[in-house]
């Protein structure tokens, strides 16, 4: 039985709040919009959802650690909140509706509640230690969600964010040489290729160069959904640089293709 369902709660409910901001903001004509030292984008809507965020858990759990995209902090060793108040900030300021909100609880270095809240896909995902995952839809009951059964790449269904990232930061051949053995593949990108592989619409999610605060909610989802989430080298981690999400079936194939030539 999990311990996580009053974070949970909280977590669920910060998202309700972040939803509010972000789609108030979404489409939005004074849209202030920054470029950070690395190049990447933020908008008044991501500092916004973050300062709100920080300012509840601050409320409610004042004794944990808080950190974020925007703000920053390091997650310490007991319990931490990380952030990413908007996961597809180029979605958000181009208008296309697939962004969300990730909020994930680590303790002990591991995380045990994640939420990846995308109201403007009318989407939300969510899973705490032990409580399985789950989502939910406009007018419909939440569902329990697991991920495929698929064992064949032959038959998978593959999905990254950006094929120039593989050129970057791993190896763009090995990408392909996984795309040349699945079935299919897109690039849906960020949160929502892993909610994805969670409720086993596609198969096999590959990223390689992600931040903790893009894929901490996500790999609880992903595992709670019966997947396996590691990075590219195929330890269990939120914060090792890369990340392969799976349902667990192709994990070990598919980091086999991805391996560096």
């Amino acid at each position: 039985m999990s311990t996580f369902g009053p974070d949970l709660e909280l977590a669920l409910r910060l998202a309700d709040a972040a939803d509010a901001t972000t789609l108030a903001r979404f489409h939005a004509r004074d849209l202030v919009v920054h470029r950070k030292p690395d190049r990447t984008p933020v908008t008044d809507a991501d500092v916004a959802v973050e300062d709100a965020v920080r300012e509840q858990l601050a409320i409610e759990r004042p004794q944990d650690v808080v950190a974020g995209e925007e703000r920053g902090g390091t997650v310490g060793q007991g319990r931490s909140w990380l952030l990413d108040p908007i996961d597809g900030t180029k979605n958000f300021l181009r208008g296309v509706p697939a962004w969300a909100t990730l909020i994930a609880l680590i303790v002990a270095g591991r995380p045990v509640v994640g939420v990846a809240s995308a109201p403007a896909l009318g989407r939300r995902w969510w899973a705490a230690a032990g409580q399985g995952a789950w989502t939910s839809a406009p007018g419909q009951p939440p569902q329990r969600i697991r991920v495929s059964e698929v064992t064949d790449l032959a038959d998978a269904y593959v999905s990254t964010t950006h094929l120039g990232t593989w050129v970057e930061h791993h190896d763009r051949r090995s990408y392909l040489r996984l795309v040349d053995a699945c079935w299919e593949n897109r690039a849906f990108g960020d949160f929502w290729q892993h909610c994805l592989v969670a409720e086993g619409s596609i198969d096999l999610a590959a990223e390689p160069i992600v931040n903790p605060w893009d894929v901490a909610a996500l790999q609880v989802i992903v595992e709670e959904a019966g997947g396996r989430f590691t990075d590219l080298t195929g330890v269990a981690r939120y914060d090792g640089g890369s990340a392969l999400s799976s349902n667990g079936h192709l994990h070990q194939t598919a980091l086999d293709h991805l391996a560096r030539d």
